[in-house]
């Protein structure tokens, strides 16, 4: 679950501030969804995400979400799944389903001219499913066999591990590609299950870039949205955080030790959101000047790389970090981490640090715009997480206003080092 999370993110020239014109569209029907025109290429990119996702499984029937959403594309209406798809790349029409913990997510890109085929297509694919019963076996086979390849892979069993210990019941508790034994027993009619749990309007959110009016858009989504299901299966609840600092260790033979820690993090609606988001870039960024990239990497050659992100998922928020180091050295880098997390509190930042992160974080948002479907991504991401529609013209004053008396308390309130717990996969020495 986790892992596909750090996965968490125009053609134009644009000014620093990212001042894209995103209008709100709502359908005749009444189906709501943001929109960015650009006519100057005769293409567009459509972005939809029913919330729930993988969330959505019941205990038993874990993977089901994932399985329904990986078969949407092997037949509809009275195509099997080689006509799918051969009408599909006769349209010149990319069409992807892909479902996460808290989403099933569904990206069109469309040339201008075949845009009613297209949107004809997906229809058929999003309210009349097929589930053949040998494409739901094929499709099937290829989960099991990611799952019996993840089962032997060290990124993946720490991170599973920490999902466990952290909400234990709950759905996040679990890899929403479901276990070898819930995938095993899933039956066609699970499948059929999870596609009319997932997919409903009540839970629906879109975005559109490109060639395409606000009136054919509205027109659209009536058609390829309108024959849905009112209402999809109830969401979970908030996830519990059952983690307390320390350490687990996970056997495994390798030369090479994984290790995913963290803990609990701030919501995406907090005060205090933007300080701790500019912190933590500075802590553990990316960037070869982060500071644990210095300490862990630079200064003592423990990793080739280490990475902080804050994490906001619909159920819970965590600060997740993850890096690998050879067996001997894994103490010692669990030491200079937690020993730089804690300086953050005592010493804060230097006032050069705020300043270039602020630079980085700033100059580098507006790259992340570069083309219609990356703009109807992130639109609809921002639907998710609640954000108002101009969020793309204040993110970057925002980061701005951030101060240093900000970074000092949210240090305090938030980073605590004896809450931060490491899983290692391998075997390391000294822990």
């Amino acid at each position: 679950m986790i892992r596909a999370l750090f996965a968490a993110f125009l053609a134009l020239a644009l000014p620093a501030q990212a001042e894209i014109p995103i209008r709100e569209v709502t359908s005749p029907g009444g189906i709501t969804a943001w929109l960015v025109e650009d006519h100057n290429i005769p293409f567009a990119a459509l972005e939809i995400q029913f919330k729930g996702g993988t969330s959505l499984d019941a205990p038993d029937k874990r993977g089901a979400v994932n399985l329904m959403a990986a078969t949407l594309e092997e037949g509809a209406g009275e195509m099997d799944s080689r006509a799918f798809a051969e009408a599909r790349d006769a349209l010149a029409a990319k069409i992807r389903f892909n479902a996460n913990s808290d989403s099933v997510s569904v990206s069109v890109k469309f040339l201008t001219e075949n845009r009613d085929q297209v949107v004809d297509l997906l229809r058929e694919a999003l309210v009349y499913p097929r589930f053949d019963q040998d494409a739901v076996d094929r499709v099937r086979e290829q989960v099991l066999s990611n799952l019996r390849s993840n089962a032997k892979d060290p990124g993946t069993i720490a991170a599973e591990t920490f999902d466990a210990m952290a909400f234990g019941d709950h759905p996040y508790g679990t890899t929403g590609d479901g276990t070898i034994e819930t995938v095993t027993t899933l039956t066609r009619d699970d499948v059929a299950a999870a596609h009319k749990a997932a997919l409903a309007r009540d839970r629906v959110h879109v975005a559109a870039s490109g060639d395409i009016t606000a009136e054919e858009l509205g027109l659209l989504l009536d058609r390829l949205l309108g024959d849905l299901p009112a209402t999809g299966a109830p969401l979970p609840g908030a996830a519990p955080w059952l983690l307390s600092g320390g350490v687990t260790v996970v056997d495994f033979p390798t030369p090479q030790a994984t290790v995913f820690f963290g803990q609990k993090g701030i919501p995406r609606d907090d005060p205090d959101f933007f300080p701790a988001f500019v912190l933590n870039e500075v802590l553990g960024g990316g960037r070869f000047t982060a500071r644990l990239m210095t300490e862990v990497r630079e200064k003592r050659g423990l990793t080739y790389g280490i990475g902080t992100y804050i994490v906001n998922m619909d159920h819970a928020d965590m600060i997740l970090g993850q890096f690998a180091a050879s067996n001997d050295k894994v103490a010692e880098a669990i030491r200079v981490v937690k020993e730089q997390w804690g300086r953050v509190v005592s010493e804060g930042v230097t006032d050069e640090e705020l300043a270039a992160t602020k630079t980085y974080l700033t100059g580098s948002y507006p790259l992340r715009f570069d083309g219609n479907g990356p703009i109807a991504r992130i639109l609809v991401g921002m639907q998710m997480d609640g954000m108002p529609i101009d969020y793309v013209t204040t993110r970057n004053a925002r980061v701005e206003a951030v101060t240093m008396e900000d970074i000092r308390r949210v240090a305090a309130r938030l980073f605590r080092p004896d809450d931060l717990h490491f899983v290692v996969v391998g075997q390391p020495t000294g822990l």
